[in-house]
């Protein structure tokens, strides 16, 4: 079963800002990415520590430093004195169970959403935190761990297509959670198609599996719900553009992520009202099926009354009964009973119950 909550117990009792790793426990190395541009220069390197960062903080040019893993903290701790980012901001990006938000801090920005990845044979919604850190000449972006759906963006900044070689590091960041939500789209496009073959088994046949299945679906739809609602307000803020880090003419961009996020949003509480539709269905089936059953036993015992009836007058064991004598008495009572049977089965085929 997903987890809807993070274990936060052992932070308990620290001082606020503490660096506590809340997450799956790694023991892989952490992966340091830098990608310094402007419209007419570009690199590109990965580094192996983290003070090889350090001298883009004070270039002209746009830096973007991406950081696989963040279960190591004092190297987050280490980047964030150097880049001056507050100690609870550092708390938060280690912390892999925030709610999607965003703070200004006046000389950053930080923001913390959900990257999802679809799992086509398990068929399961894997989700990552990405903490974005946006400075006057940088963006900080940390994840979970490698791989992840920002590799378009990457070629797009090597070729020098687009508009983000020529902005600045407002547009990098809009392009950073751009991206990442429309990602959304694609995860609920084979989400849909899981509902709808569900849909149709369930239709013809519903099994205890479907149910099964069901509750599943039901229970990404909560974890994703609770990923993604929050999306909202953290999207209208950055359209707000109130800092000066976001310049008017990015905020217009942010409005279309503003749409986008709106979208995401519907189409999940529409995959929710569906899912919630069929557990009522399965419920209905089962309901509807167990009828027929009944109606079946009902059928035959309402069937038997009258023949156990007969059957029960003429075993008794009374010396004087009528009809004992008689030679054809045995097949006179089975013809009875068969004439009985039969009325019985045309007047419940009259009556549609059969």
């Amino acid at each position: 079963m997903r987890k809807i909550h993070k274990v936060t117990s052992k932070k308990a009792g620290l001082p606020p800002g503490s660096a506590v790793y809340i997450g799956e426990k790694k023991a892989e190395d952490i992966k340091i990415r830098v990608i310094d541009y402007d419209e007419a220069t570009f690199q590109a390197k990965e580094v192996s520590t983290i003070q090889e960062c350090f001298p883009f903080k004070d270039t002209p040019t746009v830096t973007w430093i991406n950081i696989d893993g963040i279960h190591r903290p004092e190297i987050i701790e280490t980047i964030g004195r150097h880049f001056n980012i507050h100690h609870l901001i550092i708390e938060d990006i280690v912390h892999t169970g925030q709610r999607p938000k965003m703070e200004d801090l006046e000389d950053h920005i930080f923001v913390v959403l959900k990257m999802f990845s679809y799992d086509g044979k398990t068929n399961e919604i894997n989700a990552e935190q990405v903490s974005i850190i946006l400075g006057h000449n940088f963006v900080i972006s940390f994840q979970e761990r490698e791989g992840d759906v920002l590799n378009p963006l990457r070629k797009r900044i090597r070729g020098g297509k687009g508009r983000v070689r020529k902005r600045g590091t407002d547009y990098l960041a809009y392009c950073l959670i751009d991206i990442i939500i429309d990602n959304y789209f694609i995860i609920f496009e084979q989400l849909g198609e899981r509902i709808e073959g569900l849909y149709e088994d369930l239709i013809t046949t519903p099994t205890p599996e479907a149910f099964h299945e069901i509750q599943k679906l039901k229970q990404e739809i909560i974890f994703l719900r609770k990923s993604i609602w929050p999306l909202r307000e953290l999207i209208s803020a950055l359209e707000r553009g109130e800092s000066s880090l976001i310049s008017d003419s990015t905020g217009i961009y942010f409005r279309d992520v503003y749409d986008h996020t709106i979208q995401v949003i519907d189409t999940m509480e529409t995959f929710r009202d569906l899912i919630s539709g069929m557990v009522d269905i399965y419920l209905s089936s089962v309901s509807n099926k167990m009828n027929e059953i009944m109606k079946v036993l009902t059928i035959i015992a309402t069937i038997f009354i009258p023949l156990t009836f007969i059957t029960g007058i003429y075993g008794m064991n009374f010396k004087y009964m009528p009809e004992l004598e008689w030679r054809w008495g045995y097949f006179g009572v089975w013809i009875g009973m068969v004439v009985i049977i039969s009325g019985m089965i045309i007047y419940f085929r009259k009556k549609r119950w059969l």
